[in-house]
């Protein structure tokens, strides 16, 4: 068979490529403007289909075209490109993707920055209200749905402009004298209709809603929930940006390709580059400062689809926005959302996070203007009530601005809270904010700045115990710990209030214990004492006289010093309420076994944990949970473990009888105390070497009594059976014969139970 040579075409790659490329549209945006009319005679362009390279010639003779419906007909533009896709890879390919962009999202900050979410629970119950609401609930609109269909350009924009403007022309429905609960309950359904009307790819009512929740937030009739509404409302923005980047990113996503996880604005195609412009121009149509202002900060991320530096560009101009809105409470909370959307998408623009804080303090003095002013009176509310409301803001901004800070910017924040003439609340908020290392340091200073802090709007005993949170966390120097510590307890002590004197107490308990010896614990126990007993004000604060124990027990862990501090004890009993005595004895016991090494006789601490075992264990009734008696009975052994008199076998064995008097109801503890008796006795034969005198002799047949008494009261037919036949060979080991035949007997008369009574078999 003859061969033939084989040789390679020769091919112009290149040639070849731009035969197949698709023709490129070339769109020219000149002062487009989505609203804008545009006038068109004649129109003919080649147009690339949206699933292949076919091209087609189109022709129109309107006078305008509508740039948000011509190109697809009057379908909604936000909606109509995911359909061209095949649903499953598409989804398939956007849920990969999504989990990508959650990890970056979660890897933007570190995890020694505390998230919103952390902080939104406490705001919620912090800022709450007993008056009554209102509330603007978006009806919809039905006009133009039952006629035909609009065929003429420039009825289908002055429809679209309906819809965006029918909120507000009377689209809506008051709700007035809501409760809180209602409130909440409404703005839940307004979240719910939100991801609905999403769903059904109603996206212009999507927007309404947005909207109409973000006008809320120009409301301040009733002041003291405004924190609350603030979380909630945002709440909603939040979902609205995950949805619309959600959308736009699934349009830069086919069957075969995913974007890479740091994607760049040359990787999205032109379509999702159209749509997320004509959101952007939507949201530039809303009338109203404050909603455009949280709607456009909510999308804040999908800049990142047009531009690389659009983020940059766009945070500086929503922080210009801000300095129109008058009321400076809403202002600083439009500030606070600005800086956690730009801490989420561009934590390392801190530019526009300084630019909010220096903008706050310029603005700072409305606080103190007529307008201010004359709103608190109208409303009833009072400037200490007031101030506070600012808190929840003003420390976030101090937490993003603070994160990872060079010292001189904090020095420099420091100083210019100095110049607003140490004003309480920003210094309050300084303190909540900046690292606990930072403030310890300079520990003194801040006391200073306290004590010429004007006490009228902002109480300073706030402010001291906002200084003692971040001494509890990092040390001040030595030589002043003695000093702060005198500075803060004068204005502590004066304090008349119960609940304030035992917020303040129990933050600086831990800074006392930390850094002297039981005397001035003593002294500042005793000080609580004297304030909380007067009118039973303990029964009221019984959580932050736990933690007060709790942060106690956590110092000390000689047992021998805590007992023997003299107002330990009778600080115990302001515990009256027997379930918090109970969890309170439970955390010293428990403490005792985790922190003790070695065995004690103490008689300090075996008075002082026997009162507290016994306290336990009278807590033990019918209704008790079998848990809770296991946990119980748990502690008290490990309390008995921890006893030891050394060779001094008489005084440990009249220990065990003490403890079986005091502990009779939990029969873990008995069966405890068995084992421990029948070790007791071999520990003594081992001693003699297994010749006993008279007095050990008369020892070893006490131990075996112990048990020939206490082995009856218990329950369970095999612990007996078990434990007899245990006794009856440490009789028989320790030759007291006379006592452990008894004992046999026995054993062999619950063996005798399963013919005449089986169902306490079953039971044992």
């Amino acid at each position: 068979m003859a061969a033939f040579p084989w040789r390679s075409r020769n091919r112009n790659y290149k040639a070849e490529f731009a035969s197949c490329r698709l023709e490129a549209v070339q769109l020219e945006c000149g002062d487009y403007h989505p609203l804008k009319p545009i006038t068109v005679t004649e129109s003919k362009t080649k147009k690339v289909n949206r699933k292949g390279s076919t091209s087609s010639t189109c022709s129109s003779s309107s006078s305008v075209a509508d740039p948000l419906s011509s190109i697809l007909d009057g379908t909604d533009p936000l909606s109509l490109f995911a359909a061209t896709l095949d649903p499953a890879a598409m989804a398939a390919a956007t849920d990969s993707s999504r989990k990508k962009r959650e990890k970056d999202g979660n890897t933007a900050v570190g995890s020694d920055f505390e998230p919103w979410a952390n902080k939104r629970g406490e705001i919620l119950a912090r800022y709450t209200t007993t008056e009554r609401l209102s509330i603007n609930l978006f009806m919809g609109s039905e006009k133009g749905r039952a006629g035909a269909t609009v065929s003429a350009m420039s009825e289908k924009v002055r429809t679209r402009l309906e819809e965006l403007d029918d909120f507000e022309e009377g689209s809506q429905k008051e709700l007035l004298n809501l409760t809180q609960q209602d409130y909440v309950n409404r703005i839940e359904e307004l979240n719910q209709s939100l991801k609905d009307a999403w769903a059904s790819d109603q996206k212009v009512k999507a927007l309404k809603i947005v909207i109409q929740c973000s006008k809320l937030l120009s409301d301040t009739s009733v002041i003291q929930f405004y924190p609350s509404k603030f979380v909630l409302i945002t709440d909603i923005l939040d979902t609205f940006g995950k949805l619309v980047y959600e959308r736009i990113f699934s349009m830069c996503v086919d069957s075969c390709s995913v974007l890479p996880d740091h994607f760049s604005p040359e990787n999205i195609n032109d379509t999702a580059k159209e749509t997320c412009l004509n959101w952007f121009f939507k949201i530039a149509s809303i009338r109203e400062l404050i909603p455009r202002f949280y709607v456009e900060a909510s999308i804040l991320k999908c800049n990142k689809f047009l531009s690389k530096t659009g983020i940059s560009e766009c945070l500086p101009r929503l922080t210009c926005m801000i300095r129109g809105v008058g009321d400076p409470l809403v202002a600083v909370y439009a500030r606070a959302y600005l800086c956690r959307v730009g801490m989420e998408v561009a934590p390392h623009l801190k530019e526009s996070l300084n630019k909010n804080f220096f903008d706050f303090l310029l603005t700072f003095k409305q606080i103190h203007g007529d307008t201010v002013q004359n709103q608190l009176v109208v409303q009833g509310v009072e400037l200490p009530s007031y101030l506070p409301l600012y808190s929840p803001a003003m420390d976030w901004i101090f937490q993003c601005i603070s994160y990872r800070a060079p010292e001189a910017l904090l020095t420099e924040m420091m100083e210019r809270c100095k110049k607003l003439g140490n004003n309480a609340l920003l210094l309050n908020s300084v303190m909540s904010a900046f690292r606990a290392e930072f403030i310890a340091t300079r520990s003194m200073d801040f006391i200073g700045m306290i004590k010429e802090c004007d006490e009228s709007g902002f109480p300073k005993h706030l402010l001291f115990r906002s200084l003692g949170l971040n001494l509890a966390l990092a040390d001040p120097p030595e030589n002043d710990r003695l000093q702060i510590l005198n500075e803060a307890w004068k204005v502590i002590t004066k304090l008349k209030n119960p609940q304030d004197y035992v917020n303040c107490a129990e933050v600086w308990v831990e800074y006392t214990c930390k850094h002297f010896t039981k005397r001035e614990v003593n002294t500042v126990l005793a000080d609580v004492i004297k304030h909380m007993t007067p009118d039973r004000a303990f029964e009221d604060c019984y959580p932050q006289l736990q933690s007060i124990i709790k942060k106690v027990i956590t110092h000390f862990h000689d047992f021998s010093v805590l007992f023997s501090v003299e107002k330990f004890l009778p600080f115990l009993d302001m515990f009256q309420k027997e379930s918090v005595r109970v969890e309170v004895c439970k955390s010293i016991t428990e403490a005792f076994v985790k922190q003790q090494q070695e065995p004690t006789k103490d008689p300090v601490i075996l008075n002082a944990l026997l009162h507290i075992c016994k306290t336990m264990h009278d807590s033990v009734n019918a209704l008790t949970l079998e848990d809770e008696k296991r946990t119980l009975a748990h502690l008290i052994n490990g309390f008995i473990k921890m006893v030891s008199f050394g060779r001094d076998f008489e005084q440990q064995l009249s220990f065990y009888v003490e403890c079986r008097s005091m502990f009779c109801s939990l029969e873990p503890v008995l069966v405890h105390l068995i084992h421990s008796v029948n070790r007791l006795a071999m520990e003594t034969r081992k001693v003699m070497k297994g010749n006993h005198s008279r007095k050990t002799a008369a020892f070893v047949r006490a131990c075996v009594a112990y048990c020939f008494i206490t082995i009856p009261s218990l329950v369970g037919v095999f612990t007996r059976l078990n434990l007899y036949l245990h006794s009856g060979q440490v009789a028989l080991a320790n030759q007291c014969l006379s006592q452990g035949k008894p004992v046999v007997l026995l054993s062999l008369l619950v063996l005798q139970l399963r013919k005449t009574e089986p169902a306490a078999w079953g039971r044992g």
